[in-house]
Order: structure tokens, then C-alpha cells, then sequence
């Protein structure tokens, strides 16, 4: 069954935009390669109260498949440079519709 996923992510203090920019990177070289594991597409946006914030929403096909790929070495090599902006561990929700 189909889900979506909220990432949250708080940069350290004045580096959301280079955050939004590593992540653009990231959702670009990644993607394509996403796409065939699951992935189906997701968009970021700007928190408008906290300067600092940024918040994805993902499709995927089904959790299992955002959980193979986050489990996967390669998907944590890829995402160091983003983890090296946190200003604190992001958060991930899984929803469905019911």
C-alpha cells in the first residue's frame, strides 16, 4: 500500500538554504535510481516560521521499499554531506490513508 513520508529537518543555525541546495543535489543524482526501488518522487519545502527548517514529503509504493532503501549503505554514504548540516537528527512519519 501506497505511503507517504514527512521528513523534518532543522539546519544549524543560517544554513537552511545550503541544506536545500545539498538536498536538491541529493533528490537529483538519487532519483532516477529511487524510482526503480520504490520511489515515487517527493517535494521539499520551506518551514515559513523557522528560518531553519525544511520538511520533505515522499511517495513511495509501499513502506518496505523506503525501508530497503534507507537501510541500504550506499543511501547513508550519500546522505553524510546533508547529516553534516543537521542541527539535530531529522524525524521521518509514514502515513497512509485510511
Amino acid at each position: 500500500m501506497a505511503v507517504k513520508v514527512i521528513v523534518e529537518l532543522k539546519a544549524k543555525p543560517g544554513r537552511r538554504d545550503e541544506l536545500t541546495n545539498v538536498l536538491r543535489t541529493l533528490m537529483a543524482e538519487l532519483g532516477p535510481a529511487l524510482e526503480g526501488r520504490g520511489s515515487l518522487g517527493s517535494a521539499l519545502y520551506e518551514v515559513v516560521d523557522d528560518p531553519d527548517a525544511l520538511v520533505e514529503i515522499a511517495d513511495w509504493e509501499a513502506a518496505e521499499a523506503r525501508d530497503a532503501v534507507m537501510g541500504d549503505p550506499a543511501t547513508g554514504e550519500a546522505m553524510a554531506p546533508l547529516l553534516e548540516l543537521l542541527a539535530e537528527p531529522f524525524s521521518a512519519t509514514v502515513v497512509r490513508i485510511v
